[in-house]
């Protein structure tokens, strides 16, 4: 059973506001299909890389959307490279152990790091002091996914909708617990969010990534805010209910469950994305053969279906454009922190 590192509360306050991604979505496929075209020649450009295993790590704790999404792409890639693919979990302080070791690692293309808005763009803003800076210290290499969040109850709460949860809560304030995956991640601050927008009073419990699951399907947690691929087979088996999405639009992965804003709330839209980096450093063209091969495997109809079907829209893009959304995106979730309030030492 999980157990929570630490317990926060938010109550009701300002409102947020996410942009829908769709666009950018689309753009981003389009753009991959130029990194393509390109791919050929990165890859005579670095023809002895790889020449053995290469690592990729996960900052969080096996079982996780991170972690689904590095080993259904390693698979691919173990293919593509004839070299395996080896997925390291290195969990711990809300990302930064895992963050930070890729960071000190041998920039030779050789240790890659799969990564999340919370390291990247959330902590920079969330952490007093923190180790290592993103934009400095990581190369962006590609954009993987974007992965709405869903906010799940246990079936004994009988709740369906979200106004029907919200009701609850006003009627037991400081009764609900509300999971996340690790402070500062997008399930922490969806959950703040909503808090704050909907005028209720939650206690954050957050967990060492996947454990934040193993509480909530016990029971011992009334709700989260999770990805949807992390928590698809348990809403599948009904051992989980969805009530609402976090994205401004419905998810084609579970296309009857209505967002957070249909459900009461206009302005609220979060969501998540994940991408790989490389430690500053790691030469260019190995970069380029990386987001060509990476690219290549999220044209893939059957990947894309398939990481459809856990609840992920394939990504893409060349560098460039990952480095710059990862500037945009630090902009943004800066500003949401410093509305929440939250800081951490």
């Amino acid at each position: 059973m999980g157990r929570p590192d630490e317990a926060g509360h938010f109550s009701s306050g300002g409102a947020l506001a996410r942009r829908g991604w769709a666009a950018r979505g689309r753009a981003a496929v389009a753009a991959g299909a130029v990194c393509l075209m390109a791919g050929g020649a990165a890859g005579a450009a670095s023809p002895d890389w790889p020449q053995k295993p290469v690592s990729v790590v996960v900052a969080f704790s096996a079982g996780g959307t991170t972690d689904i999404l590095a080993r259904e792409i390693g698979a691919s890639l173990t293919q593509r490279w004839k070299q395996s693919v080896v997925v390291e979990n290195k969990p711990g302080a809300s990302g930064n152990i895992g963050t930070q070791a890729v960071v000190n690692s041998a920039p030779d293309g050789y240790t890659l790091l799969i990564n999340s808005i919370g390291p990247i763009a959330v902590n920079p803003s969330l952490y007093r002091k923190l180790p290592f800076d993103p934009q400095k210290d990581l190369k962006p290499v590609v954009l993987v996914a974007d992965v709405p969040n869903v906010l799940v109850v246990h079936p004994s709460s009988k709740v369906k909708t979200l106004p029907e949860l919200v009701k609850l809560m006003k009627d037991k304030p400081n009764s609900f617990n509300c999971a996340s995956t690790g402070v500062g991640t997008a399930a922490h601050l969806s959950c703040a969010t909503f808090a704050q927008q909907a005028g209720v009073q939650v206690t954050h419990i957050p967990y060492k990534g996947a454990d934040a699951l193993n509480d909530l399907l016990g029971g011992r947690v009334q709700f989260m805010f999770a990805t949807i691929p992390s928590v698809m087979g348990h809403i599948r088996s009904g051992a989980l209910v969805p009530i609402a999405v976090s994205t401004q639009r419905r998810s084609p992965s579970l296309p009857n469950v209505p967002t957070v804003a249909e459900s009461g709330y206009p302005e609220f839209a979060l969501g998540s994305w994940f991408g790989y980096f490389a430690p500053k450093g790691t030469p260019d063209e190995v970069i380029a053969r990386i987001n060509a091969d990476v690219n290549e495997v999220l044209a893939r109809p059957e990947i894309k279906q398939k990481l459809q079907n856990e609840g992920a829209e394939a990504m893409g893009g060349t560098p460039q454009q990952f480095a710059e959304y990862v500037r945009t995106e630090t902009d943004k979730w800066g500003k949401v922190v410093q509305q929440l309030g939250v800081a951490l030492d």
